[in-house]
């Protein structure tokens, strides 16, 4: 009599038969490993380094002086406001908190703010707007396209390829002359079909830093309202470049021109609410009869994805927003947060001469025209951690480190 094989032998042959098959039990499925995200190991590999001398360029998050993403004092004042005031952690509804959405249009809309044509949800984030809008855009059954530049925000292609929204991609920025691609930009946009979606950079482009000009925003403008096509602006940091009203003109200008549009809006940046998650979708209707049918489907994709928004960072910028110290506080936190970034780009310029076009960039973002051999050399010989594709964040340097970081860019080049 053969012995009783026990339960644990039984589960593995079944187990592994099944493996054989090409096939894997339950939950499983035809599940295939995943690569680990770039950004995240990098991240991981910083925090292992022992150098003391180690600089992180990495990370896309604004950074003071002293290397900390500072909780602001008018969102420190605002919170404790909420703590004193805040009556219940009920749920505020699909469509978010109203009064933050009320005191954001003005910020990005300027005077279209009062327009009855515009829509707005509030989201987790700015990735949470731009995949609703992906959403919105494939639930319209148009077939629509979405015309995104390179390079571009690396969740981008993952957000649109996750919707399902077909991506037509042209050369927006050239990394060894450090010089938008205009013209082939202009030339994709003349191959795009009504209907289609353009995806543009509001302002602080991520990861260049290179913006369109006037001038190429009102090109950009004529071009989207002649062929028909839809604006979808990306505007995660607003007060970042010049300040607020001068970082969303040109999305004011092709939403204007175009009739109608999309912006995904993001606050995790111009208020330090990183971790809250807080942003919005707002929606720019042709027609103000047409503004009910665009929130009601709006709300509808926020019901299937994430049904209620956080409350504590709309809660925050709204109770900034609605008090006139606080409002002011905040104006003069960003103008030095902005300052500070402009500071560092003049100085790695006055240390690297050869760097001079970062002057004339905008935004926590640059690529340097750097090789992957080269990036490495960084890493491993002078402690300096930065993005594969040699995006920098300009906001991870210091005074005292910014001639430390140019010496070792010249020994490595």
């Amino acid at each position: 009599m053969e012995p009783l094989l026990s339960i644990e032998t039984l589960i593995s042959a079944e187990h592994n038969d099944t493996e054989a098959a090409g096939r894997r039990p339950g939950l499983l499925g035809a599940l295939e490993p995943q690569p680990n995200d770039p950004l995240l190991s990098l991240i991981a590999a910083f925090h292992r380094d022992p150098r003391p001398t180690k600089i992180d360029l990495g990370v896309g998050v604004y950074r003071d002086a002293t290397l900390n993403t500072p909780v602001m004092r008018a969102v420190k004042a605002a919170e404790g406001i909420l703590a004193a005031t805040q009556t219940t952690k009920g749920y505020i509804g699909s469509e978010g908190d109203v009064g933050f959405l009320e005191q954001l249009r003005p910020i990005v809309f300027g005077d279209m703010a009062a327009a009855d044509r515009l829509a707005g949800v509030q989201t987790p984030g700015g990735t949470g707007a731009v995949r609703l809008a992906a959403d919105l855009i494939v639930a319209t059954g148009r077939d629509a396209r979405i015309w995104v530049g390179t390079p571009t925000w690396t969740n981008h292609a993952p957000i649109f390829t996750a919707a399902r929204l077909g991506i037509e991609n042209y050369r927006y920025f050239d990394v060894a002359s450090q010089t938008i691609r205009f013209d082939e930009m202009m030339a994709a946009f003349g191959r795009a079909r009504a209907g289609d979606v353009v995806l543009l950079h509001g302002c602080c482009h991520n990861p260049a830093g290179a913006d369109l000009d006037p001038a190429q925003w009102r090109a950009v403008s004529d071009i989207v309202a002649r062929r028909g096509l839809v604006p979808l602006v990306d505007l995660a940091y607003q007060g970042f470049g010049h300040g607020l009203d001068a970082d969303a003109a040109g999305a004011r200008m092709v939403l204007e021109a175009a009739g109608e549009g999309l912006i995904a809006y993001s606050c995790d940046k111009n208020f330090g609410l990183y971790r809250e998650r807080t942003g919005a979708l707002f929606a720019l209707c042709a027609r103000p009869g047409d503004r009910s049918l665009l929130l009601s489907n709006m709300l509808s994709l926020v019901r299937s994805n994430w049904s209620m928004p956080p409350d504590h960072g709309a809660a925050v910028a709204r109770t900034v927003l609605t008090s006139r110290e606080l409002r002011a506080l905040w104006h003069g936190e960003l103008d030095a947060m902005r300052d500070r970034i402009v500071a560092m780009r003049a100085q790695l310029a006055a240390s690297a001469p050869d760097l001079g076009f970062i002057v004339g960039q905008h935004g926590m973002f640059s690529m340097l025209p750097l090789t992957p051999a080269q990036i490495g050399r960084l890493r491993d010989e002078h402690a300096i951690y930065m993005a594969g594709s040699g995006r920098i964040n300009v906001a991870g340097l210091t005074p005292e480190t910014v001639g430390r970081f140019a010496d070792a860019l010249a020994s490595v080049r």
